[in-house]
């Protein structure tokens, strides 16, 4: 069947797209408001939490770039009674060009008490992936192309995770690498769709009172991955009333963000960012938009006085 031509300049874009996802290493996806959940990438998170959370986000980068990155996600984290230990379930999916990846992963936790202020949360984490690649939406004039000839329907591979957590109420430090075993995926003619590596997280963040209603939040993240340049991610958050945030935050040589949140009543919070990009590429896009909720059903009546903002 004679396929229909499309405009060259999508067709490229596209494949530049793909070009950059086969390079070296798969990125994990971006998440700006990462501060609100760190379980996103740290398992060790999920003891730290005494009460049952929920959490949502959607993620779509550069938008009207056709085939550029949108990523979903949604979570549920919850302590095992008080025995320090905690579980997180995660279900994320990432959206790239002709690519489409589903996620479940669990996560298993223990804290420590280290001193009366601070405590230590180690986790595990396991997960496995469905991969979809269908390159017939590219709609390219050849389809004998080896790179682009044979799709690849729910190729699975299974992954597993660590972290460690070192926390108060008032401040946080995180190590963790998500996804530890390095990995590679073919299609059907045994061309490399792409090598998955492992990711680095080095993250940290505080809360410091300015007065009786404006507390702030600094948070700094820090990416390593062996085949990428280094990515560091410097946030700066005001808390008010314990109503509003507002908030900027600079990817370094990649960003610019605002962030905006909102507490609508004890345990819905809900958020808002805007990432500007800083590089070339901006002339082909409008910028990146995050969304996210978070719930907490509390177990008791009244929650904490100076709640723990992460």
């Amino acid at each position: 069947m004679k396929r229909k031509k499309m405009r060259i300049g999508p067709i490229l874009l596209v494949l530049g797209l793909l070009n950059l996802y086969q390079a070296a290493a798969q990125q994990d996806p971006l998440y700006t408001q990462y501060m609100y959940n760190p379980a996103i990438i740290n398992p060790a998170y999920a003891a730290s939490v005494n009460h049952l959370q929920f959490f949502g986000s959607y993620r779509t980068q550069w938008v009207g770039l056709e085939g550029a990155p949108k990523t979903a996600y949604l979570s549920a984290t919850t302590p095992l009674n008080d025995s320090g230990l905690g579980m997180g379930f995660h279900f994320k999916n990432d959206h790239l060009g002709v690519m489409d990846e589903n996620q479940l992963s669990i996560d298993l936790a223990y804290t420590i008490q280290v001193n009366q202020e601070y405590k230590l949360a180690f986790g595990l984490k396991g997960s496995g992936a469905l991969l979809d690649v269908n390159y017939d939406k590219l709609s390219i004039y050849d389809g004998t192309d080896p790179m682009t000839a044979a799709n690849i329907a729910n190729s699975f591979s299974g992954n597993v995770g660590a972290g460690v957590y070192f926390y108060s109420d008032i401040a946080y430090l995180g190590l963790s690498v998500p996804m530890i075993v390095s990995s590679k995926k073919y299609d059907d003619n045994s061309y490399r769709v792409y090598n998955e590596k492992a990711h680095f997280y080095l993250m940290g963040g505080a809360v410091f009172d300015l007065n009786y209603y404006i507390q702030f939040k600094p948070a700094a993240l820090v990416k390593v991955n062996p085949s990428s340049p280094l990515q560091v991610d410097l946030t700066a958050n005001f808390w008010f009333h314990e109503k509003l945030t507002l908030g900027a935050a600079y990817r370094w040589n990649s960003s610019f963000s605002g962030l905006v949140g909102f507490q609508l009543n004890k345990g819905l919070f809900i958020g808002y960012t805007y990432d500007a990009d800083t590089r070339s590429l901006s002339k082909y896009h409008s910028g990146s938009h995050e969304i996210f909720m978070k719930f907490e059903l509390f177990t008791n009546n009244r929650r904490k006085v100076a709640p723990r903002f992460f």
